[in-house]
């Protein structure tokens, strides 16, 4: 319980277009999707794990969010707007995080073993940064907007895509 109370907090505490927790809770596709993922996660590690796909599913289908019931998220998680955002099975994401809409914590393989990236504690996701394969992304990294990244980010780094050019 006390995972959904930091969720709700910290969703009020990063989300500046949030004016009152009543309307958090009644309009955030992100956080009825962390909500859900903490369910469908207890459920997965009880190995119920056809409900607890079914759960996550229900999720993505009301949210535009997929959250795999498999991955592995920390305490006072927030998502952002967060349609599009997809989070793969063996993705271990860490406390505070902060993520934006289309994010990807995405494979690279197509195997029984850690596939998806591990995300450190204090992180910012910026809107649709892909992030790929068994890497990791540091403790108090930013990854800015449309940034791919396939290479571990060292603690503190920033990662920035290329900036569109006016001709």
């Amino acid at each position: 319980m006390a995972h959904f109370i930091e969720d709700f907090k910290a969703g009020l505490d990063r989300d500046p277009a949030t004016k009152t927790g009543f309307e958090l809770l009644l309009t955030s596709p992100g956080l009825h999707a962390i909500w859900n993922y903490r369910v469908a996660h207890f459920l997965w590690k009880l190995k119920l794990r056809t409900f607890s796909r079914m759960f996550a599913n229900i999720a993505r289908i009301a949210t535009g969010i997929e959250i795999h019931p498999g991955a592995t998220i920390g305490r006072r998680f927030v998502i952002d707007h967060g349609v599009g955002v997809v989070i793969g099975e063996t993705a271990i994401i860490g406390n505070d995080v902060l993520m934006y809409h289309g994010v990807t914590l995405g494979g690279v393989v197509n195997a029984p073993v850690k596939r998806h990236p591990t995300i450190g504690n204090n992180v910012v996701l910026g809107a649709n940064s892909i992030i790929l394969g068994d890497i990791t992304i540091g403790d108090n990294c930013k990854v800015g907007a449309g940034a791919i990244v396939v290479k571990d980010l060292p603690a503190g780094k920033i990662a920035l895509a290329p900036i569109a050019t006016v001709k």
